[in-house]
């Protein structure tokens, strides 16, 4: 197999990812929350534009768990965390030759930034090669890395830097410091009184004394004296400097293209098993999920909104899991229940379920068997914006016309709350034009709405509703459960809330 990227088994792909913008439903599904959670403290490596590409195949998607399933392997994760810092360290000294001001002192960093990556290259080719891959991308790669290794390009370059700096490392020169001259000559074998001067002051130590010294710390740039002096060693010896400068001018690109994409690529893995590893820690499950681009029987099992989770971990809350699925003719699920039930968040769990799985990631949950999609749209309620002169309802119109034209039976249309500006008539009567344009379209749905006759219109409906304590109906679990709707839960909730139900009634009645 020959190795073109660790992310896409097409290289046009890999290619193209950089153009790619942040996809419409991202905001409405907390998406975006959600990548920079992730993301955090990888900011070199411009990893946004990796989550906006979902994959079309099922094939790409197995090449993905592959390489995550390899990289849950410790250690395979410990050779290519040890590469990483050693690519970050080089680019560390390259970015500082850039800001340096003067011609050898860049030389000099340049030349330790070649020395960085070619260690690394060593030490990668080799502890990558124990760990022993197994997933076809990673394997590709490693042969890719040992032929690059090999390759007369890299040991010119080793090779090349190791002689230069074996060059460096033996010149010798003296100064010579009268008044406000300063003379640089070639060392001609003077006596090295630093020793004797030591040895002599030696015998006036009094033990352990406090020391007044100031740790003066100076940017690494030289000053105009220093340099002048560079200068002038680099005039007494020609030797060393001159194929110096034409080593860095010749080897000015000499990171290899297949390399820096890897170093780059490996994140968009990395960042999210890490991220894994912290929401586990609150006991909350991940797995692979089965994904099918024909069949739309799905499911999940305690599965959570990732981007809610992570906001709770880091407030020391508890999220609550849910589970569904959908089988034979079922594609839509429609959610009722009171406020703040978290239906909102259940649909919002459907979405992100769907997209992490069409990036190939493990997703949340201890079970899942997931659709791949075309496109996902969404309709999330929004406040009225002034600046596109339509009323809410013209709004919500506009939007779900804009949506069912372009939705497909591969889409996954996820509607909440929409029609909650008009009166319930109308609101039943739209809706239901609006779920036989997408039963007609077979694709699927979650439908979030306070309206409950939707919740039985068809065969292709399932209703699900969010529950509260059944002794305190005010309370609510957050658990979102397969049940036909009843609508007591909301009444009563709302009765509750208001102090209008039977014995509240009696009670205020009677005093």
């Amino acid at each position: 197999m020959t190795f073109e990227s660790i992310l896409f088994e097409d290289a046009r792909l890999a290619d193209e990812v950089d153009s790619a913008s942040e996809p419409e439903f991202f905001g409405d599904l907390n998406l975006d929350q959600m990548v920079d959670s992730i993301i955090r403290g990888r900011d070199e490596y411009n990893l946004k534009p990796f989550f906006y590409v979902a994959l079309t195949d099922v094939d790409s998607i197995g090449y993905r768990h592959e390489i995550m399933r390899d990289l849950e392997r410790s250690e395979v994760a410990a050779a290519i965390y040890a590469f990483s810092a050693q690519m970050r360290a080089m680019r560390a000294e390259l970015a500082m030759a850039m800001k340096l001001h003067y011609r050898w002192q860049k030389q000099r960093y340049f030349l330790d930034g070649v020395q960085t990556y070619c260690t690394a290259i060593v030490a990668f080719a080799r502890d990558l090669e124990g760990a022993a891959p197994r997933s076809h991308g990673l394997a590709a790669f490693l042969d890719y890395l040992k032929a690059y290794e090999q390759g007369r390009e890299f040991v010119a370059l080793k090779e090349g830097e190791s002689r230069m700096r074996g060059a460096l490392d033996l010149v010798r020169y003296s100064i010579l410091i009268k008044g406000n001259s300063v003379t640089v000559r070639r060392y001609a074998d003077e006596i090295d009184y630093s020793e004797d001067v030591q040895k002599t002051f030696e015998k006036f130590k009094q033990g352990k004394v406090k020391s007044h010294s100031t740790d003066m710390r100076e940017s690494p740039d030289m000053n105009h004296v220093e340099a002048n002096v560079l200068d002038f060693v680099a005039r007494l010896h020609p030797e060393v400097f001159m194929p110096l400068d034409e080593y860095c001018r010749s080897h000015g690109d000499f990171i290899d293209r297949m390399v820096e994409r890897f170093d780059r690529e490996i994140q968009f893995y990395a960042a999210y098993l890490e991220h894994m590893a912290r929401i586990k820690e609150t006991g909350l499950s991940f797995c692979y999920p089965a994904v099918s681009g024909e069949s739309k029987d799905i499911c999940s099992v305690a599965g959570f909104d990732l981007a809610l989770a992570e906001k709770l971990r880091r407030e020391n809350g508890h999220i609550v899991c849910n589970d569904f699925y959908l089988k034979g003719d079922e594609r839509i699920i429609v959610v009722t229940g009171p406020n703040q039930g978290g239906k909102t968040t259940f649909s919002r769990t459907f979405g992100q379920l769907h997209y992490l799985a069409a990036i190939g990631w493990p997703v949340p949950g201890r079970e899942a068997r997931l659709y791949l999609f075309d496109q996902i749209f969404t309709h999330f309620e929004r406040q009225e914006d002034m600046k596109n002169l339509r009323g809410k309802l013209h709004d919500d119109l506009f939007r779900i016309h804009r949506i069912l034209g372009r939705a497909s039976t591969r889409s996954i249309i996820i509607m909440n709350e929409i029609f909650s500006s008009t009166s319930l008539k109308d609101a039943l009567y739209l809706s239901q034009k609006v779920m036989r344009r997408v039963m007609d379209l077979d694709a699927l749905c979650v439908y979030v709405t306070f309206i409950e006759e939707l919740s039985s219109l068809s065969v292709q409906t399932v209703s699900m509703l969010s529950e509260v304590v059944p002794d305190a109906v005010i309370t609510r679990t957050f658990k979102v459960v397969r049940r036909p709707a009843d609508g007591r839960s909301y009444a009563l909730s709302l009765a509750g809330q208001y102090r209008l139900k039977y014995e509240q009634l009696r009670e205020r009645i009677g005093s």
